[in-house]
């Protein structure tokens, strides 16, 4: 049976998802205070109440996607993404860091394995946190997030299929690291592996869905494997 280690030995690239599998964006500033600041502007400035469902009440991304199907292309949509931004570049100050994450991509990349980030949060955001915690040395620009228009959030494979376009691999060669069902299906859509990251029992409830699900808890098992292959070469 295939593992997480299989799996990544085999990877000549990978993509990371970024809140989760590389940090918790909103750790010091809660996703829910975002997704509300986002609903008051519809409603204050558009005199719009995005029809949210009420358990996705408290994401951001949730906020945005239904106000894009629903007025798409809109100056609404465009101002809930600007403000959506503003809020994840002012989470990376305090995001927390994922426990390991930046050792592995420290071995991967000594390994000459290719690195991209695949999200759903601004490009921006992701990439300033990455500059902050010393960690975009290993992704050379390939940092592929969200866009003006939100039919492109994942399940849609857009940022994937960018990722493997500009890194210039192709799906078999390549893995995602996600943790959500999102992840898990846009990697599906184009043939790339998938490696699901979860931190507790709900997240992998979510995650597994009908089909065989290869995952982990934490990356340290990794790291300490691929720690044991360098220094036996």
């Amino acid at each position: 049976m295939t593992g997480p280690l299989d799996l990544l030995s085999a990877a000549k690239c990978v993509l990371f998802d970024f809140d989760g599998p590389v940090c918790r964006l909103f750790s010091g500033h809660p996703a829910a205070d975002v997704a509300a600041a986002m609903r008051a502007l519809s409603r204050h400035r558009f005199s719009y109440d995005v029809p949210v469902p009420a358990a996705s009440a408290d994401d951001p991304h949730a906020v945005l996607g239904v106000a894009g199907r629903e007025r798409p292309g809109s100056e609404l949509v465009l101002e809930l993404e600007r403000l959506l931004t503003e809020e994840e570049l002012r989470a990376t100050s305090t995001a927390e860091p994922t426990v390991g994450a930046g050792r592995l991509m420290e071995l991967l990349s000594a390994g000459g394995v290719r690195l991209a980030i695949t999200t759903n949060n601004s490009p921006r955001a992701a990439s300033q946190y990455l500059e902050d915690h010393g960690l975009s040395v290993y992704f050379d620009g390939h940092v592929h997030g969200r866009t003006a228009d939100p039919a492109l959030l994942k399940p849609n494979p857009h940022c994937l299929r960018r990722a493997l376009e500009t890194t210039g691999f192709t799906a078999e060669k390549s893995l995602m690291i996600g943790d959500s069902p999102a992840d898990r299906e846009a990697a599906g859509a184009l043939g790339v592996p998938f490696l699901g990251y979860v931190r507790n029992d709900e997240k992998l409830r979510r995650l597994k869905g009908r089909e065989p699900l290869v995952y982990i808890g934490s990356y340290g098992p990794l790291i300490e494997a691929f720690e044991a292959r360098h220094r036996a070469e």
